[in-house]
């Protein structure tokens, strides 16, 4: 059985977001820790509740994103990680936005987490943060310099907020390059937080990959049962959140319909 299943259990894999407020070393840090781990609880027992099957942890608030995480950044989130795993039931990753794999790594360790989200695993592309190139190779060597083996890679595939530097290379090509360097799911969103990521694109990389498709981004109650009958998993937040902003608190209504929707 393979480390996906044996998390998931052979269940669609419903991931909801735990946002963190700013973290110490960015700009909107507000000096005050408890209150991120408060926001963070209340948003884990609300996704628990309301019946996802895991928690994806990320430094959300961090904007604008560097290329790296600060000391005081990564120290933070692994402090919150570890905060929310004491407090769930709930198998949790990592996002390290927008792809420190070490620090992504390291947290994961640190907090007993089960997965990490790389977003650039094996496209070069550009963005805000300047232009990116593929951790595939030194995010797999320093997992196992870390002992950290049994966290699984979530790895995107020409991610959202991004554009590919080689604009020509199929998404399909990137999928199966990022199964061969050790992905253990890929990740396919759309072109910016919560719009959807189009159908077509999920049924292509499902029909041509030997691992597990997440839908990353544009996930609802109104499409989720479509999008789980082709994908075996999707990271939401957004559309979790009250009124639908995603700095907003998790609304455990929305949760409860997103979950119920999927067996409609």
């Amino acid at each position: 059985m393979s480390r996906f299943n044996e998390i998931f259990k052979g269940k669609k894999a419903i991931i909801g977001m735990v946002h963190l407020l700013p973290l110490p070393g960015t700009a909107m840090f507000d000096g005050d820790m408890d209150k991120i781990y408060e926001q963070a609880l209340f948003d884990t027992k609300a996704l628990e509740e309301g019946g996802v099957a895991a928690i994806m942890v990320e430094n959300f608030g961090d904007m604008p994103y560097g290329k790296e995480l600060s000391l005081e950044q990564s120290t933070a989130l692994a402090a919150a990680a570890a905060v929310i795993k004491k407090n769930t039931n709930l198998s949790i990753g990592i996002d390290a936005a927008f792809c420190d794999y070490k620090a992504a790594l390291a947290c994961a360790k640190a907090s007993g987490a089960d997965f990490v989200r790389l977003a650039v695993f094996v496209d070069t592309v550009e963005c805000f943060a300047g232009i990116l190139e593929p951790c595939c190779a030194e995010a797999l060597r320093y997992r196992k310099q870390i002992n950290a083996e049994e966290v699984m890679i979530f790895a995107d595939i020409q991610v959202k907020h991004t554009h590919m530097l080689i604009p020509n290379v199929d998404i399909i090509e990137s999928a199966n390059v990022a199964v061969s360097c050790g992905a253990d799911a890929v990740i396919v969103t759309g072109l910016a937080t919560g719009m959807e990521t189009p159908i077509e694109t999920v049924k292509r990389v499902k029909e041509n990959v030997n691992c597990p498709v997440i839908i990353g981004s544009g996930v609802s109650a109104k499409n989720i049962k479509e999008q789980m009958n082709i994908a075996d998993g999707a990271i939401v937040g957004s559309s979790l959140k009250y009124d639908n902003v995603v700095t907003n608190k998790v609304d455990i209504n929305k949760v409860k319909e997103l979950t119920q929707s999927i067996n409609k």
